[in-house]
């Protein structure tokens, strides 16, 4: 028992940053947990990983303008991913190009630039960790802001929660009765980009995503309501995050890759396991009720 405890808590209480790294994926998967089930159910979920590049740009120019600058990478990150998102809509809107093509084209503009703008003054080590970030160097600014936009994010969707899922699944009727489906679309993209900001002070741009999108489609497996996939998706992030932080600690593994692969690891067991046409419950044979 002991040696269980001491495996599972230890870590967290003898070091400070193992302590700040666990918040922050608390607030990152509060966040993201249900940002990500409303991408799923919005067949959007390639976008998020477009956006998450699209940050890469923005961060890269506030990197060479202050360097490691809090301020100034998410700053720049947020105006980066929120120009691509305005950018691929009005490229959809105003030619026959689908939403997810204009998406994918400035991703990969996005993700070149980003790239050679960390390459022109940084090292491989700086280009490294913009891409997939250091959870472990979470300080108290960082854990500041990421906490802040989790709290955003669950205000603003309990305050936009009722037209948004309408939107989702019938936009024209939303249109019909309203007329402002453009204005929680938006605001919906807002917390998107928000979110992956958050992400990748942590993460990294290159995984960012993976904690909004892995959660939310392992939490189709389990729930069938949209508040219950958020909250399970929610609790998978933050147990992904834990269960990944103590594999990084024990085994001397990368802290991010760690996490997002429990939270891979976590949507391959829901897909066998889901109580909601997982692959047991589809193909094993189930007892009939009689007469």
């Amino acid at each position: 028992m002991n040696l269980l405890l001491e495996w599972l808590v230890a870590p967290f209480v003898e070091f400070s940053f193992m302590r700040r790294a666990l918040v922050a994926c608390l607030a990152l998967g509060l966040g993201c947990g249900p940002v990500g089930v409303l991408l799923m159910l919005r067949r959007m979920s390639l976008m998020g990983d477009a956006l998450s590049h699209a940050v890469l740009p923005g961060a890269a120019i506030g990197f060479l303008i202050a360097g490691f600058s809090l301020t100034a990478m998410s700053l720049g990150g947020f105006v980066a991913g929120l120009t691509v998102a305005l950018l691929a809509g009005l490229v959809t809107r105003f030619t026959e190009q689908r939403e997810d093509a204009s998406f994918a084209a400035f991703y990969l503009i996005s993700l070149a630039l980003g790239v050679l703008i960390v390459s022109i003054r940084g090292s491989s080590v700086d280009l490294l960790h913009v891409l997939f970030g250091t959870i472990l160097a979470v300080d108290d600014a960082s854990l500041l802001l990421v906490a802040s936009i989790a709290s955003v994010t669950l205000l603003t969707l309990a305050l936009i929660y009722r037209p948004l899922i309408v939107e989702c699944f019938d936009s024209g009727f939303l249109q019909s009765v309203q007329a402002r489906g453009t204005v929680y679309h938006l605001l919906f993209l807002i917390l998107v980009v928000l979110n992956l900001v958050a992400g990748f002070q942590a993460l990294g741009t290159l995984m960012a995503v993976g904690l909004m999108m892995l959660p939310a489609a392992a939490a189709r497996f389990w729930a069938q309501e949209v508040w219950s996939m958020a909250a399970v998706a929610a609790t998978i992030a933050v147990l992904s995050g834990y269960i990944g932080l103590l594999l990084s600690y024990h085994h001397d593994l990368p802290s991010g890759p760690a996490i997002i692969l429990t939270a891979g690891m976590a949507y391959l067991l829901s897909i066998v396991l889901g109580a909601q046409d997982g692959l047991l419950v589809r193909f094993l044979p189930r007892p009939h009720l009689q007469a």
